[in-house]
Parts: structure tokens; sequence; C-alpha cells
């Protein structure tokens, strides 16, 4: 998300960064440029309006503090405007009500509302540690309540059965005394997708809302609808007092209209963001990380939280005593490593949240290309045990074969063999005194030239 956004703004604020001192004059081209920046990202007009002026007013003839330059200090305007247009600090749920705490989910249609119930229930029971049930009232599409127990048993959280012969409200209010009786902590209600102006729909919806009395009420969102989605949002708020939004499909956003759009508009917070298809891809929408992340700085603290969540900790540290106890860093293990990051997001998704990655030239974003990644697992998957084991008997014949069983080139498997070689390098640094800071210093140098990862890690890790 926020890939074209990022792009426009960071060449624009570049060229301001330079100046001595910050002028009405100096400024009108870099405002006018923003403004562009947030007009293609498809941003609603009366936040972009609001916005400039907050920038305008705050940059010209301010003083500057004497440990930023002019240009940094505009910048920072631009940061601070950006949080405030999008909320400022993450807004949890509210969970604190006598339990079960219900929330109930509403949306349009293909929204992903039912998915990012099962992500939410996921969320709840990983980070929470809270017993959840889930609940379809969907009845007029029986694929949507088979959907939801489905997914239910896939994350391994309990579902309240019903069919689409019943009543939304008996179905509800059943619902809420079986959590209650079985001492259940949340309860998430995953309502029928609807129209705002289809009146009976929203009618029900009101009546539902009234009978359950839900402590959290959220409206699910597609992202790549852009400023449409802020509209929507509004519309959906005038019948039922929402408390919060969540932002679907955000992967697939290059633009960030909605996400900017959508609290000015409908005064709602948004609350998570997906991220991806998988179950596991829901995060807490944290405004100030994301302007961050829009303006080319990364986003290191969702990182390491990602990290702390996603990682196999059994097995990194499996991985990190073999590699100390001098056992080596095998192809399996440069596989397991490629599937871990594949479960963060991809090469990708894990780049944009690094300081200093916007700046990547296209060409070495191809090479992160998270398909290039499923490439090497297919290369690895077609080798034998013994070959994963002891990677330098890979020699001609070997190469063929391993190429034609992954639907690969020679060359990818030459190209696979020699990063896994780098990989081993760094593993053998790691293990040895200072390892961390050694191996930041090889990843540097792994790092094609212009890659912005010189200067974003070079100063965190102190060359």
């Amino acid at each position: 998300m926020f890939d074209n956004l990022s792009d426009r703004l960071s060449k624009t604020l570049k060229n301001i960064s330079g100046r001595g001192r910050l002028t009405e004059d100096n400024i009108k081209d870099t405002l006018r440029e923003v403004r562009m920046a947030l007009l293609e990202a498809d941003v609603a007009l009366p936040v972009i309006r609001e916005f400039i002026a907050k920038v305008k007013e705050q940059a010209v003839g301010k003083d500057v503090s004497k440990s930023l330059s002019p240009g940094q200090f505009f910048v920072k305007i631009v940061q601070k405007e950006l949080e405030a247009a999008m909320g400022e600090v993450n807004e949890g749920l509210d969970l604190k009500a006598a339990p079960p705490a219900v929330i109930l989910m509403a949306g349009l249609q293909g929204a992903g509302k039912t998915t990012s119930v099962a992500k939410l229930a996921k969320f709840l029971t990983e980070r929470e540690k809270k017993k959840v049930l889930v609940v379809s009232v969907d009845v007029y599409r029986p694929a949507a309540i088979k959907q939801l127990e489905t997914l239910a048993k896939e994350i391994d959280v309990a579902f309240f059965p019903s069919d689409d012969k019943q009543k939304p409200i008996d179905i509800a209010t059943a619902a809420v005394d079986h959590a209650k009786k079985n001492f259940f902590d949340v309860l998430i209600v995953d309502t029928a997708g609807r129209l705002h102006i289809d009146k009976d729909m929203m009618a029900e919806i009101q009546q539902l809302h009234a009978a359950i009395n839900p402590i959290e009420t959220l409206f699910t969102v597609d992202a790549m609808t852009g400023q449409d989605a802020a509209n929507t949002a509004k519309a959906f708020n005038e019948a039922l007092p929402l408390t919060g939004i969540i932002l679907t499909k955000t992967d697939g956003d290059a633009r960030g209209g909605a996400a900017l759009s959508i609290r000015h508009i409908t005064g709602k917070p948004i609350k998570f963001m997906g991220v991806g298809e998988k179950i596991e891809a829901l995060e807490p929408f944290h405004p100030d990380r994301i302007a961050s992340r829009i303006l080319g700085m990364g986003d290191v603290l969702s990182l390491v939280e990602e990290i702390e969540h996603k990682v196999d900790r059994k097995q990194a540290e499996k991985l990190a005593k073999k590699v100390k106890s001098g056992k080596g860093f095998n192809l399996e293990d440069f596989r397991d490593q490629l599937v871990q990051m594949k479960n963060m997001g991809g090469m990708m998704g894990m780049m944009d949240k690094l300081p200093g990655m916007g700046n990547m030239s296209a060409k070495i974003k191809d090479q992160m290309d998270d398909k290039v990644t499923v490439r090497m697992e297919a290369i690895i998957n077609s080798m034998t045990p013994g070959e994963r084991e002891r990677p330098d008997v890979i020699k001609g014949s070997r190469k063929r074969r391993i190429a034609a069983g992954s639907g690969t080139q020679i060359q990818d498997v030459n190209k696979l063999l020699k990063q896994f070689t780098q990989m081993q390098k760094m593993m053998k640094k790691m293990s040895g005194k200072g390892g961390m800071k050694k191996m930041m210093r090889s990843m540097q140098g792994m790092m094609p030239p212009g890659g912005g990862m010189g200067g974003g890690m070079g100063g965190m890790f102190g060359r």
C-alpha cells in the first residue's frame, strides 16, 4: 500500500530538503506536488484541502529547531499531518465489557468480511489470549455460514452453528446466550453483506444491533475502492453507531486513498488492516508507523512485532545451536528460512518496513520479488536429501535434473547456489563474536549498488 504516494512524496520532499529557509514562495511548488500526489492516491478532496492548509500554516514563518534543517522540518510537518489525517495513534478494541464482549461485523458483500472475522478471531486468540466464539447470521448466503465454519476449524476457534431457515436475530441472541453459559471472552457476529441503499437490509442490521448491543461495531471495507470506501463507511455510520473500521486488501492497494480519507470523513478510527490473504495477515493500524512508511522511513517496530509473533522460535534456536556447534548451514535450513520469510509477508513485505528501502530502484525490487522466493523453494524441493545436505556435489547433470524438476533454468539453479553460499558465509560470521554486526555488514555488501540499504541499515548498526 502507498507505493505510488510514497514514490511521489519522496521525490517531492527531496527537492525541498536542501532549502535554507521555508517561505511561501519556495514551498508553493512543493505543496502543489504534494497535492497532486494525494489526488493520484485517490484521497478525498476535503481531506486534501485541509491537509495542504495545515502543512502551509505550520511551515511558513515558523522558527526551525537548530537540530533540523528547514527541509527536514518540512518533512516532519508532513509526517505529523499524515498521522493526524489517519488518527495519530492506534485505537484498539474495547473489550472491557462483562463477558462476552460482542463484536458485530458489517460491510458490503465481497469486502472480505467473513475472512476478517476469522483473522480477528485468530488475532484475539493468539495475541490477546481470549476465548473466542464466532457465529454467522448471513442466512441469505448459506455458503457464508459454511465458509466461516471451515475457517473456524482451520484456526481452532469455536463456531456456533446456524442455518438459512433461522432469523438473524434469533441466531445472534442464541449465540450470546451460549457464549455466556460457556464463559467465552469474545463473540464475533458475522452479518450478511449489504448496501446502505437497501432499506430493508439496513433496518434488519439496526434491529440486530439493538438486540445484542455490541461493544464494538466494525465496518469492513475494501481499500482498493479508494475514497469510495470512506463514503460507504460514512453512509453505514449514519445508520449504525460504528466504533471502527477494518481496511481489507491493503496489499493490493498501491494508492492508499481509503486509509487517508476514512478518519476525516467518518470520524471513526481504522483499527485493523488486512495485509494479505492468509489468516495471519491482519495488523493493528498504527497511523504513526504508516506515515513513516509512506515517507520511506520504514516501520521497524511493526517488523520487530511481526518477527516476535510469526517466527518459529524453537526452529530459530535449533538453527542457531546447529550453526554455533560448527555443523554448518545447509540447503534444508535455507529453505526453512525462505518459508519463514513467506509467513511474514515475503521479502518485499519485510523490506518495505526497513528504513531507506523506498529508494530502491525498480531493478532491485524485481530481484526482491516474492515470486523469486517461490522459485528458490521449488529448486530446493527438486533436490535429493543428500544434495541439500552437501550442495558441493551439485554439478552439470544434477543441475539439469534439478532445473527440469522445478520448471526453472540452469542459471536459476546457479543463482540459488550462489545466494546460498553467501548466506552460509553470513551464518558463519554470525556464530562468532560480534556476530550480528558482522552479519549486517555482509548483508550490506550483498545488496546491489543503490539499494538504499547501506544508509538505512548502516545507521542502525553503526558501521
